[in-house]
C-alpha cells in the first residue's frame, strides 16, 4: 500500500527536469525582450519618467519646454506597455503582474512616488506665469525624481536584497 501511495504522489509531481526547462525557457523569452527574469519587471517603463525628467531639465534653458512637460502625464506600468511599440509588452505586463508582491509593492511605491512628484510639479506651473518660477520648480523636481528613477531601476534589475531573496527561494 505505502508504494502505491508513493506512485500516485509522484505521479502528481512533473518530471524531473521539466519544470527546470519551463522556467529557464521563460526566463530565456524575458531576457531576450528586456525584462528581467529575476524580477519580472523592464526598464523600459523608467522611459516614461526619463521622458518627463528630460523635459524638465530643458526648461531652465528653454522655458518654452514648460509646456511640452505639461503635455506629459502619468501611465501606469501595463498602460504604458499598451500604448508603446514594445514588441513583447503583452509579455511586460503579464510579467509585471506575476512579480513578487514584495518587489511589485515596493517598485509601485516608488513609481507612485515618482508620479506624484511629476503631477504635483505639473499643477504648480499651471498656476505660476513666470518662467523663473517655473525652472526652479523643474530643477527641484529634477532633483526629486532622478534619485528615485535609480532606485527604481535597483528593483528592475534585482539589487542586492532581491538577489539575496531570489537565491533564498530558488
Amino acid at each position: 500500500m505505502t508504494s502505491t501511495t508513493g506512485k500516485t504522489a509522484s505521479s502528481n509531481r512533473p518530471a524531473p527536469g521539466k519544470a527546470g526547462r519551463a522556467e529557464d525557457s521563460r526566463a530565456a523569452q524575458l531576457r531576450e525582450a528586456n525584462i528581467n527574469p529575476r524580477t519580472g519587471l523592464a526598464t523600459d517603463y523608467l522611459n516614461h519618467f526619463n521622458e518627463a525628467i528630460m523635459l524638465l531639465e530643458m526648461i531652465p534653458d528653454m522655458p518654452d519646454c514648460a509646456e511640452d512637460f505639461l503635455l506629459w502625464h502619468p501611465l501606469s506600468y501595463a498602460e504604458h506597455f499598451t500604448a508603446s511599440n514594445f514588441k513583447a509588452r503583452d509579455l511586460a505586463i503579464s510579467a509585471y503582474e506575476s512579480t513578487a508582491p514584495q518587489i511589485r509593492a515596493e517598485f509601485d511605491n516608488i513609481t507612485s512616488a515618482m508620479t506624484s512628484i511629476l503631477t504635483a510639479v505639473s499643477a504648480a506651473m499651471r498656476e505660476v506665469r513666470q518662467d523663473k518660477t517655473r525652472a526652479t520648480l523643474a530643477e527641484q523636481a529634477t532633483g526629486w525624481v532622478k534619485p528615485l528613477v535609480a532606485l527604481a531601476g535597483g528593483i528592475i534589475n534585482g539589487g542586492a536584497e532581491a538577489d539575496v531573496d531570489y537565491v533564498m527561494t530558488h
